[in-house]
């Protein structure tokens, strides 16, 4: 039997190299508001419009804020398939500072959607909403980590994009919480249907990605299953 795979072409899994720093930029308004908001409690100028329900309990907040931002960050580049090529030995410390710095987001956006007073202009929709987006953040990244100690790392990948998408919600919601409140106006409705729309359009980018990723992995197998079945003649995986 002679066996003759000829070269068959995939698309490129790797990131174009803007892609990192437009996802920083993404994540830029939130983390100007938290920084400014961090300053405030820390006893420097009000900014930000009054929250009363950060100046009576700050500390889940400092946590989200100061875990949210080197998370954004440093997550963007994780997404650079030639950096993690390049560098494997910051990818995995990078990897590592992630797992926890996303548990302390997801948790810290938990506690306070738990316990802090409900705002004026949310409805059932943002709490159930927020419920969701914390606890799918916090599993995407156990189940993310879990994967990598199995060495899947398609896996792996798939579920910490889940989590990054969770996680840079704020960023898209600054848009679509404008366009919300544009149309239907600073009502429960406007704001619960702008939050949903922020994660939604994130998480739907995410899956995109993810399948787009896993395309060439799975051709790959198919050429493979075809060389191992072939019972005679020659075989030229990729021609008519």
């Amino acid at each position: 039997m002679s066996l003759r795979p000829q070269a068959a072409t995939t698309r490129s899994t790797t990131p174009t190299g803007w892609v990192p720093y437009a996802l920083v930029a993404l994540s830029g308004i939130p983390a100007v508001a938290g920084t400014l908001r961090l300053v405030e409690v820390f006893g420097g100028p009000q900014v930000l419009p009054h929250n009363a329900r950060i100046s009576g309990s700050p500390a889940p907040v400092v946590v989200h804020i100061v875990s949210v931002i080197p998370y954004a960050v440093l997550g963007a580049f994780q997404f650079s398939a030639r950096l993690r090529r390049r560098r494997p030995r910051w990818h995995r410390a990078a990897g590592r500072a992630l797992v926890g710095l996303g548990l302390a987001v997801a948790f810290s956006g938990l506690w306070m959607t738990l316990f802090y007073p409900r705002q004026d202009d949310t409805g059932v929709l943002a709490y159930l909403l927020r419920l969701a987006a914390g606890t799918g953040m916090a599993a995407s990244i156990t189940l993310g980590f879990a994967a990598i100690r199995r060495a899947d790392i398609a896996t792996h990948q798939a579920w910490m994009t889940r989590a990054y998408a969770i996680a840079l919600g704020a960023g898209t919601q600054t848009f679509t919480l404008g366009l919300a409140h544009a149309v239907l106006g600073h009502r429960s409705p406007s704001t619960d249907l702008g939050l949903g729309a922020g994660w939604a359009i994130n998480l739907l980018v995410a899956e995109l990605v993810i399948r787009r990723s896993r395309r060439p992995r799975q051709a790959g197998r198919s050429r493979r299953g075809l060389l191992a079945h072939a019972d005679g003649g020659v075989v030229r995986v990729g021609s008519p």
